[in-house]
């Protein structure tokens, strides 16, 4: 009878061991494949290659470099420009130009307003201060209070505000069409030159040189100045 726990201590001393010594052999098959082992409850054993990161990042850079570049049609983009303001712009891609042509169309949208209700202030006042129609007084606004309306100076100042102000509008108009212009531009040529290389390769080098000697110089040390672009 007291065998019996001799025995069963035996058997699992046993088996420990052989337990002990298969982890073993797996430990040391798995550091011989070169990868790494991660070890969970209920003996569950994970196998990842060491070099899994690199090469899933590699697959990522070749993924990020296989994408297609946005090449923008510069015919498009010309249409786009004309169709809407700013409307090139976006096709291309250059949003950062948006705040520019919108506060430059708004700019000259306002001059052109003001200008212009000036102007047909100041016109209505000249002609109803040259006629003879004396329920006709819109200028009795415009003129210095106390300002005899009758007076050659009164009839002056309304003609010059007149002009005045009918040609800042007409230079509002054209200033609006030539920035109008200027986005058309911009568009085709940021299109066109989508693809331009303009990697930083402008480079100075100074370096001692020899001078070659001609009708009127001697061979002589000097510097040279060497210019890449």
């Amino acid at each position: 009878m007291k065998r019996i726990p001799v025995i069963l201590f035996a058997i699992v001393c046993c088996a420990t061991v052989c337990h002990g010594v298969e982890q073993t052999d797996e430990l040391r098959i798995n550091a011989e494949s070169d990868t790494l082992m991660i070890i969970v409850p209920d003996s569950a054993f994970y196998t990842v290659p060491p070099d899994t990161t690199k090469a899933m990042t590699s697959a990522q850079q070749k993924m990020e470099s296989a994408r297609p570049i946005f090449k923008p049609n510069p015919q498009k983009s010309v249409w786009y420009a004309l169709l809407f303001p700013g409307l090139g712009q976006i096709y291309n891609r250059r949003y950062w130009k948006l705040p520019i042509v919108y506060g430059g169309i708004a700019g000259l949208t306002y001059a052109i307003t003001w200008n212009g209700k000036y102007y047909k202030d100041y016109s209505m006042a000249y002609r109803d201060i040259m006629d003879t129609n004396p329920n006709s007084k819109s200028y009795e606004k415009l003129l210095p209070y106390g300002t005899d309306p009758n007076s050659q100076w009164a009839k002056d100042i309304l003609k010059q505000k007149q002009s005045f102000y009918r040609r800042n509008r007409d230079l509002s108009i054209i200033g609006a069409v030539a920035f109008f212009a200027l986005t058309v531009v911009d568009a085709f040529v940021d299109a066109q030159l989508a693809d331009f290389d303009i990697s930083p390769d402008l480079s100075i080098q100074v370096a001692p040189a020899v001078i070659e000697p001609n009708e009127q110089f001697t061979t002589s040390v000097g510097m040279q100045l060497q210019l890449k672009f």
